[in-house]
């Protein structure tokens, strides 16, 4: 693994010789807030990637489904269709907190700290 990052190293002092980095947008800039921030470190290269990729983590595709599927909910007209959108919504809530457990996201302190504002905000939509 040495010999890549001596490869890299090279590389980079070669285009550095040449003025590469001259002038790159956001020169002199502060670097942006990095958006994975609050997610642990272990997991970050892995949501990046499913990022890159266009694909969501389960407990955000289901975060996502929840806020629509409230959504809907609030905006049916039809008792019948109503029913079905809420058992659905019962499902993916059900499936969201298996998942938090399993992960053991629910016995962290962040989690827990902010279990109700993520419980409010779901809700609200």
């Amino acid at each position: 693994m040495d010999i890549f990052r001596l490869i890299a190293e090279e590389r980079i002092k070669e285009a550095e010789r040449r003025g590469e980095f001259q002038n790159l947008p956001g020169k002199g800039k502060p670097l942006p807030p990095d958006e994975l921030e609050g997610v642990p470190e272990e997991l970050r290269i892995s949501y990046r990637l499913l990022k890159n990729a266009g694909v969501l983590p389960e407990e955000m595709q289901l975060r996502k489904d929840m806020l629509t599927l409230g959504d809907l909910i609030a905006a049916c007209k039809s008792d019948s269709e109503r029913q079905g959108l809420e058992r659905e919504l019962s499902a993916k809530k059900l499936r969201y907190q298996t998942l938090m457990s399993e992960r053991g996201w629910t016995s962290t302190g962040a989690f827990a700290e902010y279990e109700d504002k993520i419980q409010e905000k779901l809700n609200l939509r």
